[in-house]
């Protein structure tokens, strides 16, 4: 099976929303929500990935933080290893260059969204982090 490592930014602002993607039609796992984000390169840190790829998909820059949670999961025909890390916008604004469209929720909202299975468990840690 292959194996993947993938790195997913929580972006919070202000007024501690998060932003979430919709993945389109074209991606693997359509329709499903997840934290923007994408593969490490070999070799590459997975901060300065997440800040690339964030780059690339929002077309804003981050400043990536502490990491929130690590999962393996093993999907049909891939096992993503995911690490997500808690991350703030510093210039730009997001837009959704391959996502089918983002969103900012309340951390209170997000139980709403169909998460893909790999994102759950930050969506989890999140809610112990926020809400208590």
């Amino acid at each position: 099976m292959k194996h993947i490592e993938v790195v997913g930014a929580v972006i919070v602002d202000e007024s501690k929303q998060i932003l979430c993607a919709l993945r389109s039609q074209n991606m693997n796992l359509a329709g499903f929500w997840e934290f923007p984000g994408g593969k490490i390169e070999q070799g590459e840190d997975p901060k300065k990935a997440l800040y690339r790829e964030i780059k690339e998909e929002l077309s804003c820059e981050i400043k990536v933080g502490e990491m929130i949670e690590e999962t393996v999961f093993e999907y049909d025909t891939v096992t993503v290893h995911l690490r997500t890390f808690l991350s703030t916008i510093f210039n730009g604004d997001p837009i959704a260059l391959e996502h089918e469209k983002i969103a900012w929720v309340s951390v209170l909202d997000l139980d709403q969204l169909n998460w893909a299975p790999a994102d759950i468990p930050t969506v989890n840690k999140l809610k112990q982090l926020l809400l208590h």
